[in-house]
């Protein structure tokens, strides 16, 4: 089975892919041509996830995954939350990584959770998969590994950031995963 993939990040399209297995054939905007910017205007994970899938399946009448991630800092109120990729500027994650940890300077409350939410948009209509890991944050950087803020999260129950650890340890464990295991139980059902 064909999934579109609302996104151009590469990392992003490989991590599904590999959390889906061989049995889906994960596709991306990339991959369809279409380079248009998708404007995530939505003030919610959910309401990004549905403006990126309903985009995808618009243009292309593929079923279509919109997922929109964060990471949510209960110190600073939620953020960065849904501006997560932007939060000090053009998806630039050292600078956010190192304004998130800036802001966090002195802060004993270190707990912070990623989420992802997915939409899917297909004939059967919108449905959402939300996952939810929880965690702390480390107070620098470390692991070479993932993307995005992988280098400062401590997974509860880890010693280790998502930076730290292999792709495959990551993927049992993430926010990712478990929106894909919601939806891989939607789909056999």
């Amino acid at each position: 089975m064909e999934i579109l993939v609302a996104t151009h990040n590469v990392h992003k399209k490989e991590e599904i892919q590999q959390i889906l297995g061989e049995r889906f054939t994960v596709m991306s905007l990339t991959d369809y041509g279409i380079h248009e910017e998708i404007v995530e205007d939505g003030e919610t994970f959910h309401e990004n996830a549905l403006i990126k899938a309903k985009y995808c399946f618009e243009k292309t009448g593929k079923a279509s995954l919109g997922d929109d991630s964060g990471l949510v800092v209960e110190a600073l109120d939620g953020r960065p939350g849904i501006y997560s990729a932007r939060y000090a500027g053009n998806h630039d994650f050292e600078k956010n990584m190192s304004k998130v940890l800036r802001e966090m300077e002195g802060e004993k409350n270190r707990k912070a959770y990623f989420i992802t939410v997915m939409c899917l948009v297909d004939d059967s209509g919108v449905h959402y998969f939300e996952g939810r890991v929880q965690g702390n944050l480390t107070a620098e950087i470390s692991g070479s590994k993932g993307f995005g803020y992988d280098p400062i999260f401590i997974p509860e129950n880890h010693a280790v950031t998502f930076a730290a650890m292999t792709a495959s340890e990551k993927n049992m464990i993430s926010h990712r995963k478990k929106a894909i295991d919601r939806f891989l139980t939607f789909l056999n059902s």
